[in-house]
């Protein structure tokens, strides 16, 4: 009971260390937010002509106290999960990101879950045919994928299949039409080069963790005892080498889970994919600073879950681990 207590104590110290560096971090970018909800316009003429509108609407947002107070103000809100109100989308923070989110999860859970499942065995397939043929193909193929920023694979594939042979569309999530019906297999077809994108990167990333893992725990003793017990590898792949493997890239599919509040957003950016990366994005660009908060406070609570659920599931595969948690 007491490992419990100390991780949600640590949990919850590492949401308010995180909030806080994220307030100051953001409230140390150049720039007054007043000008980017006016315009430099409408700002400089207020500025010369009615600088008291100025203020009220300084006070309005309450950027007119000192730091000190915006930031207890701050902290408070957010851990009554009220994130304010976006001076760039004029609505509540919260209904912006749950929004953004939604699209955000329809691109990156499918991309996750595939590029695990296709790293995952075909690593664990690699490894088990070092040396051969296949092995130097899978591998050679996989880090030049993963050497391959997203981005460019990004760029690449909308010249190709986007623009010279016009088979997926430029960008967007969906057609505009006169209805305004959305229809799955259009989502689906603006979906498909970005989510080709994360799988094939992810891919490469999740093999080389299962390779190199899997390649390592065949040189182990309880291994070689196997093989000398007459097992075939189908066997000792699954029975004895997959299970003690799975931790490692677990932890990798987490983080991409604790991230996915971030979104792809280069990727997203690239194929005008309206989820949280270019939320983030936009609201960088326009100083949007209780959108930035609330969107770095909602990625370190994922981030966070994300690690707990992984150390549950490590507990769950392998009893060496349960023994050291605390709520086994």
């Amino acid at each position: 009971m007491k490992k419990l207590l100390s991780k949600l104590v640590l949990y919850v110290l590492t949401i308010i260390g995180v909030i806080s560096l994220n307030f100051f971090l953001i409230h140390l970018m150049p720039g007054d937010p007043l000008i980017h909800l006016l315009g430099e316009e409408n700002y400089f003429y207020l500025s010369t002509q009615k600088p008291d509108v100025l203020e009220t609407l300084k006070a309005q947002y309450g950027l007119n106290n000192p730091l000190y107070k915006q930031y207890f103000c701050y902290l408070t809100k957010t851990l009554k999960l009220d994130l304010g109100w976006s001076f760039h989308y004029c609505q509540p923070v919260f209904q912006v990101i749950l929004f953004r989110l939604k699209w955000t999860l329809v691109l990156l859970v499918p991309s996750i879950l595939i590029a695990g499942l296709l790293g995952g065995i075909l690593g664990a397939l690699g490894a088990l045919k070092n040396g051969h043929i296949l092995d130097f193909l899978l591998t050679s193929g996989f880090l030049f994928l993963y050497g391959i920023p997203n981005y460019c694979m990004g760029l690449l594939f909308l010249m190709i299949f986007a623009f010279y042979l016009n088979i997926f569309p430029l960008g967007g999530m969906v057609e505009q039409t006169s209805c305004g019906l959305i229809s799955l297999l259009d989502i689906l077809h603006h979906m498909c080069l970005p989510l080709s994108v994360l799988v094939l990167h992810n891919t490469a990333y999740n093999y080389i963790i299962m390779h190199n893992t899997v390649k390592d725990i065949l040189e182990e003793e309880y291994v070689l005892t196997a093989i000398s017990k007459g097992l075939n590898q189908r066997q000792i792949l699954f029975n004895h080498v997959f299970k003690n493997a799975l931790p490692p890239l677990i932890t990798a599919i987490a983080l991409d889970f604790g991230f996915i509040a971030g979104g792809a957003l280069f990727v997203e950016i690239i194929f005008s994919w309206q989820g949280m990366g270019t939320l983030i994005y936009d609201a960088i660009i326009s100083r949007d600073y209780p959108l930035i908060s609330g969107s770095l406070f909602v990625l370190t609570v994922c981030v966070i879950l994300a690690n707990v659920f992984a150390d549950l599931f490590y507990a769950v595969i392998d009893p060496r681990i349960r023994d050291n948690v605390a709520i086994f």
